[in-house]
């Protein structure tokens, strides 16, 4: 009999950041479990449950028995299994019995296979599992693959027995529609009964009627929203609510990650609008919103223009009749916290940044790599050799890199690492340098993630490129390179910020020589990893222009001759893209390949001369005339930038390729004909794959 089948761990407070992890995993694998035996089918509907206090997972149509199913078992050979009279031999009768069965199997035994290859099987029934079996399965494979941050050992009530676990459990709930399943994990036996919030609920123990009345009587009885989506949901519209009520068009900070932390940490939200003394405004904003949301979990207001005000959103865990308490207690906590960032921000600018310079000298960047201030040596080189190249005002560039790094001194950013940059832009325009450089120093390490904003002018383009590049060369030459999921030092980011603003700000700076210019002065501090880095940024450029909707077959065709100047990607990718769609470009592609084998085999140096006297088949007279025709179109567009045209220029060689091999042996006996040959191909080669390799996209 199917029935809706209801589990439900309940624990002490879980981690609030891996809430969302391990209500998905809990219900995702426990209910995979059970459909891999058969007790669920593939299209059983399957329900996450993630409070504070408990994990559940509500899954659709559960069998209270799997069905039997047919199975064949491979035995033995024939040769091994029965003696030259057709008996079984011993070996044969221990493998039955292994099995559950015995010698009056052997008359049932099929044959597979002939000759000496001839197996023994055996066809059998094999008994779906119960329900309590299966499912007691499930249960321990979910709790056994949770992502649990962190486990804790605690004792049992016996007193004696330890048992694993993110927090102690404290209550197991198992119904198979109305009835209960036996199971029992982490010293626990399946009941009916949970309990709902601390607080707020009705009743002290919610009883269970069925599985399906799960989430209601958890809501009604318990005042717990045991979803994690409908919990956010509600938190959501309940901020919307109360930001209207403060009015003049403010609206709570978005933060994706704050609104998780949240969910997880209610049971049944509740908004309130809380207000702070609007002379903390004073202080920058960017620190007055961090200490709230990562100190308070509350959601600053901000109004039309973006600024802050002084009144924030508290979701709060219980909602009594006079919420004032509640409210005062909020204000009266984070007065200290606003406080002591005044207090951080008046302190930190008695010093200016210029001051703080010589202190770098004294912080270790990394053992290999020397101390921040030699750090920030070789970023003013870097940047001033860039800024030569792209005509930026060089003394601007030079301020700002000397300074980026100042801040890491101040009390602020020692309080939060996280306004590294940003306040050293503030700093800056107080101690009267221009917008230009404040806005570099704070500029310089976006973009900070994917789909950031880059610096806003090109000073700070020009930092930001040199605090980069310096990293991920110092990294690549000391051998830091990054390794699965693990990336220390965010390589990976910082090779995506390079490549987002070479393209996106159309920086003319060859790739090759940026690596170069950037090793120059580490001197012998590192080794040559100019090649594996020149790897690693176009590994990180070619998953990014997949993820923009360009095919793994353009990708490859374009950045497998490492362009080096990263602007003219797009319109290369366009032009194959063109390319790839013209009636002969299939034909062309397949001839370049095999252009390219030829030309692999050839030991030493390519031939490059084409002797016209020594021409003698007319299909080869035809492919060299026609070369001659059409390299002088598609080198004179490939110089301008047209790269669709030099593309679609070699559409007219299809007729004389196609010809060529048809009708002319390349590799002829005559040594001096089978050069010609071969230097013809070179040349066709050459002509075919200066924008991009199109027998990548071949088939």
């Amino acid at each position: 009999m199917n029935q809706n089948l209801l589990v439900e761990l309940f624990v002490e407070e879980l981690p609030p950041k891996a809430l969302k992890r391990l209500g998905e995993s809990f219900a995702g694998v426990l209910a995979d479990s059970l459909k891999a035996q058969g007790l669920a089918t593939a299209d059983a509907v399957v329900s996450a449950f993630a409070s504070p206090r408990r994990l559940a997972v509500h899954v659709t149509a559960v069998a209270d028995k799997a069905a039997d199913k047919p199975v064949s078992q491979k035995l033995m050979p024939v040769s091994v299994g029965l003696d030259a009279t057709g008996k079984p031999t011993a070996a044969l009768l221990k493998k039955l019995a292994a099995l559950g069965a015995d010698e009056s199997a052997v008359a049932g035994l099929k044959r597979v296979g002939e000759g000496k290859a001839e197996t023994l099987m055996l066809d059998s029934v094999q008994p779906g599992v119960a329900l309590a079996t299966g499912l007691q399965r499930a249960l321990e494979e979910a709790l056994a693959k949770l992502p649990i941050p962190k486990v804790m050992g605690y004792q049992l009530a016996d007193g004696w027995t330890t048992v694993n676990f993110v927090r102690p459990a404290h209550g197991l709930v198992a119904l198979h529609g109305a009835d209960l399943v036996d199971i029992a994990v982490l010293g626990l036996k399946a009941g009916r009964n949970t309990v709902g919030h601390r607080f707020e609920a009705a009743k002290p123990v919610v009883s269970l009627t069925d599985a399906d009345s799960y989430a209601a009587q958890l809501k009604t009885e318990g005042a717990v929203i045991a979803s994690f989506a409908e919990r956010r949901a509600e938190i959501v519209c309940q901020l919307a609510a109360r930001a209207a009520e403060v009015g003049g068009s403010v609206k709570p900070i978005e933060d994706e990650a704050l609104l998780d932390e949240v969910t997880a940490l209610v049971e049944r939200p509740n908004v309130l609008v809380g207000e702070f003394e609007s002379e903390f405004l004073t202080v920058p904003q960017e620190c007055l919103i961090l200490t709230m949301k990562a100190n308070q979990k509350y959601f600053p207001l901000l109004d039309a223009a973006g600024k802050l005000t002084n009144k924030f959103l508290i979701v709060s865990n219980i909602a009594p009749e006079d919420v004032s308490a509640v409210v005062g207690g909020n204000e009266r906590v984070v007065r200290p916290r606003l406080a002591d960032a005044k207090f951080f921000f008046d302190q930190d600018r008695k010093k200016s940044l210029e001051s703080r310079l010589s202190g770098l000298a004294k912080v270790v960047y990394h053992n290999k790599l020397g101390t921040q201030g030699e750090r920030v040596e070789r970023v003013r080189a870097i940047a001033g050799a860039i800024a030569g190249r792209l005509g930026v005002d060089a003394a601007a560039v030079d301020t700002a890199a000397r300074l980026a790094k100042t801040d890491l001194l101040t009390d602020m950013v020692g309080e939060f690492p996280e306004l590294q940059g940003i306040m050293g832009g503030y700093y800056a325009k107080h101690d009267g340098l221009c917008e230009t450089v404040a806005d570099a120093i704070e500029d310089h390490y976006k973009p900070r993630f994917a789909g950031d904003e880059l610096p806003r002018n090109p000073v700070g383009v020009v930092v930001a490129l040199a605090d980069k590049l310096e990293t991920l060369v110092g990294m690549f030459g000391i051998g830091q390179l990054p390794t699965g999921d693990k990336d220390p030092f965010a390589l990976r980011r910082h090779a995506l910020g390079v490549i987002r603003m070479l393209i996106e700000r159309d920086l003319d700076l060859p790739l090759s020589e940026l690596l170069n210019e950037a090793a120059s002065p580490f001197g012998a501090l590192i080794t040559d990893a100019s090649g594996a880095l020149a790897d690693f940024v176009y590994d990180r450029l070619a998953g990014s222009l997949r993820e923009q909707g360009y095919s793994a077959q353009e990708v490859d065709a374009v950045l497998s001759q490492r362009p080096q100047r990263l602007t003219d990607i797009a319109r290369r990718l366009a032009a194959v893209r063109a390319f790839a769609a013209l009636p002969e470009a299939a034909a062309l592609a397949a001839a370049n390949k095999r252009v390219g084998n030829i030309l692999k085999k050839i030991e030493g140096e390519l031939p490059v001369e084409v002797k016209p006297a020594l021409l003698a088949e007319e299909a080869e007279k035809a492919l060299f005339s026609a070369l001659g025709e059409i390299a002088p179109k598609a080198d004179t567009a490939f110089e301008t930038g047209d790269y669709a045209a030099s593309l679609q220029a070699l559409a007219a060689l299809r007729t004389p390729v196609d010809a060529f091999f048809d009708k002319v042996m390349v590799n002829a006996e005559d040594v001096a004909l089978r050069t010609n040959r071969q230097a013809l191909l070179n040349r066709l080669y050459g002509l075919m794959n200066r924008v991009a390799d199109l027998s990548r996209l071949s088939a």
